[in-house]
């Protein structure tokens, strides 16, 4: 009896924190991909470098490219595949092909056939990330939805110092094992030994996602062809591609939550490639040091953002607390790039932190919410399309306009103008940050006028 009781006890907490015991192995299953993920990366990055001969920024350049080309192109097309497939095996099939792709990477010596690599890695998370986003809705009650979208986001990013931590120590395991002369055709060295650790944590997922209670076959109960053949055919992928796309715009939830992280990571992701910059022309402080410090208040408010919206949960109304952190988003990022002092520009880029981790959360809950069965994978498809997009056009767009600015700044200010008595530095990376701020309250407008007009 008390073996039952203590059962019941263990059941109700992993309910209550996850939603339900299926949620909590998808999760896991989201700790071991996304750690696999950050440890890939850092090792591929090495091995471009290396590979690279006397070019190494080229060759690190081309795969980064390979990682965000596949989704900027092939992103929605992703979507209506999922929305066909069986989501249970969509998951295990990409894990298990991430897995394989990365058992051939310790022998690869080329930079094109570093670049497929990373073209296949990011096909299979095109399909993984749309198929767990929409199965989520299929494991826990509606009103856990808030708090495990919060838990996924701690996997997704907080497995990033863990896997950097792990990645550091495979250095001295590496020097061990390359004295055992029978695993030299394993080309064991520090990358290598992180590709093939990344393998296992992919097979592991795949194993723990394939034991998940999930519906299977076919999710859309849309109208099909007579002809099964016709499924494939282009008209019909197209018309399936434009039903999810209508959907987005159509709907004015989904609407309003594309429209905000779309616009607002425009402006956001500007803070990426000039923090280093306004760090050292604006604060007067190591580049390097100024952008770590930003990072980690980053790092820190979004963890509280995510904290409260899990403690919270059952009081929030969400689309109101939504709007409210985009507009949040906008001022912390003004006032912050307005300090004259790091720890002041810190402590806001905090706060930034903090909504953008609430914004974060609350969108996608509010997608699993309002976006339908057939359509869900299409919908969340849409959102990283545009998420990937806009954080590209931030990293392109940031620089070249500060450069621009700043040619504008010394012709007609000087660099510096006088504000009530006060001479503030007005460079061009401080003038683009405060438009990439603007710009993210012009995202809280838009989303006000989305949701008004749908109330309308």
């Amino acid at each position: 009896m008390a073996f039952d009781e203590s059962s019941a006890v263990a059941s109700a907490r992993v309910d209550r924190i996850f939603g339900s015991a299926q949620y909590l192995r998808l999760w896991i299953a989201q700790i071991f991909s996304s750690g696999g993920d950050w440890l890939a990366l850092f090792a591929i990055l090495i091995t471009a470098n290396r590979v690279g001969g006397g070019t190494p920024e080229a060759s690190v350049a081309y795969v980064m490219i390979a990682r965000f080309l596949p989704g900027l192109i092939f992103g929605s097309a992703a979507g209506v595949l999922v929305d066909r497939w069986d989501r249970k095996r969509t998951m295990v099939v990409c894990d298990l092909g991430r897995a394989a792709t990365l058992l051939w990477l310790p022998f690869v010596d080329f930079v094109w056939q570093l670049v497929l690599a990373s073209l296949i890695l990011e096909g299979f998370a095109l399909l993984w990330a749309p198929a767990k986003e929409a199965s989520v809705p299929n494991l826990v009650p509606r009103e856990k939805l808030t708090a495990v979208n919060s838990l996924s986001l701690v996997a997704a990013y907080g497995t990033f110092p863990i896997a950097a931590g792990i990645f550091i120590g495979l250095a001295d395991l590496a020097n061990v094992i390359d004295d055992i002369g029978a695993v030299d055709f394993l080309r064991i060295d520090t990358e290598s030994i992180a590709f093939y650790l990344d393998a296992a944590s992919f097979a592991v997922a795949a194993a723990i996602v394939s034991r998940l209670a999930l519906p299977r076959g076919p999710q859309s109960t849309g109208a099909q062809p007579d002809d099964p053949t016709r499924l494939w055919a282009p008209e019909q992928v197209f018309q399936d591609l434009r039903e999810g796309w209508s959907f987005i715009f159509v709907n004015p939830t989904v609407r309003t939550v594309n429209v905000a992280l779309a616009v607002g990571l425009i402006g956001g992701g500007m803070i990426i490639p000039l923090g280093p910059v306004f760090a050292e022309d604006v604060l007067d402080v190591d580049g390097g040091e100024g952008f770590l410090t930003f990072m980690v208040a980053l790092g820190i408010g979004v963890a509280l953002g995510i904290a409260g919206l899990a403690a919270r949960q059952s009081q929030l109304h969400k689309e109101r607390i939504f709007v409210a952190a985009v507009f949040g988003a906008g001022i912390c990022l003004f006032v912050a790039t307005s300090m004259w002092t790091l720890l002041g520009s810190a402590l806001l880029v905090g706060g930034l932190g903090v909504c953008a981790g609430t914004v974060y959360v609350l969108g996608i809950t509010l997608l699993q919410e309002n976006a339908t069965e057939e359509l869900r994978a299409r919908v969340f498809a849409g959102l990283f399309t545009l998420v990937r997009s806009s954080v590209m056009l931030a990293l392109l767009l940031g620089p070249a306009l500060a450069l621009f600015l700043n040619g504008l700044s010394d012709k007609f200010f000087d660099k510096d103008v006088n504000i009530l008595g006060f001479d503030v530095i007005i460079p061009g990376v401080r003038l683009t940050l405060w438009l990439a701020a603007l710009i993210m309250v012009a995202a809280g407008f838009l989303t006000l006028v989305s949701r008004r007009g749908a109330k309308s």
